[in-house]
């Protein structure tokens, strides 16, 4: 198999927004909260649902992997209930592999409620569920030893169990990719991200703001030096001035698409990955990885939703 992931199994729900619904609901745009089952049940209760699809960040990358004709697996916790099959049935129309043994958990399957503003923006609130509960007993290595690359997602990453669970499959693995998630996330946890990101990650996928609180700088200067001398692969999306990776002395910068016509940013950076990683994969160079990451991108900013028909 080529690339494995490992992240939450979180179905989303999304839902069209005006600004003051999040300002009355104290959210800030374009971040992700994570909220209990009744904050949950209360945002959802005042909102007409659009569309619900089996989503969660590094799911999103491996489903778009999987149509750019990839051989691709997922681990993820679901509960068998209502939700945990829909997810199962989702990534397996992808022809996704999906490496968990679905039972009856004490929490549901998690859900993440995307309310998407008029600009276009998401900003998310995320009831985990039993997603959040993921253990190293869910880890299947077998899949993993047989992977080229470990694909794994900040928003994942917490102490204890999580924890756990992370670095059986990192230790495992032959090559470990990663996202930072969200500046939430990187803020949350800056010494561990730090350390991972420095010692046992190939690649790292961030967004500017994202890479700039790691390291702490106001300068995106400080930020390519930084790469430089990590000798790893770092992958950063900077919005309207298109991507940039850098791999030691070699760096490559992607222009954005023009003339789009912007629907949605859920899934943009996913997308995003799974081109780059598309391209990595099929040993094409840097500039190509990361074309293929913006088309990937420009695609879904389009429509409704992160996952492409």
């Amino acid at each position: 198999m080529k690339i494995i992931g490992i992240g939450n199994a979180i179905v989303d729900v999304i839902c069209k927004v005006d600004n003051d619904f999040l300002a009355n609901n104290k959210l800030t745009k374009s971040t992700m909260k994570l909220v209990d089952e009744g904050e949950f049940k209360k945002l959802l209760s005042n909102l007409k649902i659009q569309e619900t699809i089996s989503g969660g960040s590094v799911a999103n990358s491996i489903v778009g992997l999987s149509q750019l004709g990839n051989k691709v697996g997922f681990i993820g916790k679901v509960s068998d209930d209502e939700l945990g099959v829909k997810y199962e049935e989702g990534l397996k129309k992808e022809n996704v592999k999906y490496f968990y043994s679905k039972k009856k958990e004490t929490l549901p399957t998690g859900t993440c409620l995307i309310l998407i503003t008029p600009d276009s923006e998401r900003t998310m609130c995320t009831f985990l569920g039993t997603a959040g509960k993921i253990n190293d007993n869910d880890i299947d290595i077998n899949p993993i030893k047989n992977s080229d690359i470990l694909f794994l997602e900040g928003y994942l990453w917490d102490e204890g169990e999580p924890k756990k669970a992370f670095d059986k499959a990192i230790q495992n693995s032959n090559k470990v990719a990663m996202s930072l998630s969200d500046l939430f996330c990187v803020e949350r946890h800056k010494p561990h991200f730090l350390d991972l990101v420095k010692n046992k990650l190939d690649i790292t996928f961030a967004n500017e703001q994202e890479i700039m609180s790691l390291i702490d700088t106001k300068n995106f200067n400080d930020v390519i030096e930084f790469s430089k001398k990590l000798k790893k692969l770092l992958v950063i999306t900077r919005g309207e001035k298109g991507a940039i990776a850098i791999q030691e002395n070699e760096v490559e910068e992607c222009k954005i698409q023009n003339n789009l016509k912007v629907v949605d940013l859920t899934g943009a950076g996913d997308l995003f990955a799974a081109g780059f990683l598309h391209g990595y994969i099929n040993n094409l160079s840097l500039k190509r990885n990361l074309e293929k990451g913006t088309e990937m991108s420009s695609k879904i900013i389009q429509k409704i939703g992160a996952r492409l028909n």
